[in-house]
């Protein structure tokens, strides 16, 4: 019984260690250059990056291409999900299957969206739906290499998996699996580790974490 109640003890210790486990952001070069404003968008479930198009393609290779080849706005909402259910716009009611399928089975296909709007996107969010981050030219980089590396290349290009009517959103394939070891919202956490912030990634299955991420960064600066 002793040792049974030892060994109880020390799993709760164990995920309670991993619970709070924080990764520190990545480490960046010192900051230099004109800030670059990204959003951080919550839609309760989901989170997607809002980041201005010319400072996603002002450095060239895959991500600029893809970027390139959608429709116009000044702003481009990323995001990243399963190949499947993230690209269907039908009632949610309709896609509980698949949504257990993308959950459950491990090693989905997935992609990368890149949606282009005219106007600033986070206006259409209230304030407790969205966050702002000032990143410097460094930290900025480090966000749009992690995007880029999440995309499939063929002979060094992004390949278009699927495309909404009258220049919507653009998915392009990624290499990173999608399973719920894995989701949406994870995705982002990392995105923004690699812009420097400092993530719970064990707690980042939900939205609410990844708003969470930034208020904390906030609180740091």
């Amino acid at each position: 019984m002793r040792a049974g109640g030892l060994l109880l003890a020390g799993l709760l210790g164990l995920v309670a260690g991993l619970w709070t486990w924080t990764r520190p952001g990545a480490d960046l070069p010192p900051a230099s250059g004109e800030a670059v404003t990204v959003h951080v968008l919550n839609n309760g479930f989901h989170t997607d990056l809002a980041v201005p198009r010319a400072a996603l393609e002002a450095g060239g290779g895959p991500l600029a291409q893809a970027s390139r080849s959608v429709g116009a706005g000044a702003w481009i909402l990323i995001g990243w999900g399963d190949a499947t259910f993230f690209v269907d716009t039908t009632p949610m009611e309709g896609r509980l299957l698949d949504g257990a399928r993308a959950f459950f089975r491990p090693g989905n296909p997935s992609v990368v969206m890149l949606d282009p709007e005219t106007g600033d996107p986070s206006r259409r969010f209230p304030p407790e739906r969205r966050r702002t981050l000032s990143l410097s030219p460094e930290a900025f980089n480090g966000l749009r290499g992690r995007v880029e590396a999440s995309l499939e290349l063929t002979d060094g290009r992004p390949r278009l998996s699927t495309a909404r009517e009258e220049a919507g959103a653009h998915f392009f394939a990624s290499h990173e699996p999608f399973w719920i070891g894995y989701l949406c919202n994870a995705w982002t956490a990392r995105v923004l580790n690699a812009a420097g912030l400092d993530i719970r990634p064990l707690r980042a299955v939900t939205a609410g974490e990844v708003v969470a991420t930034v208020d904390r960064a906030a609180t740091q600066a």
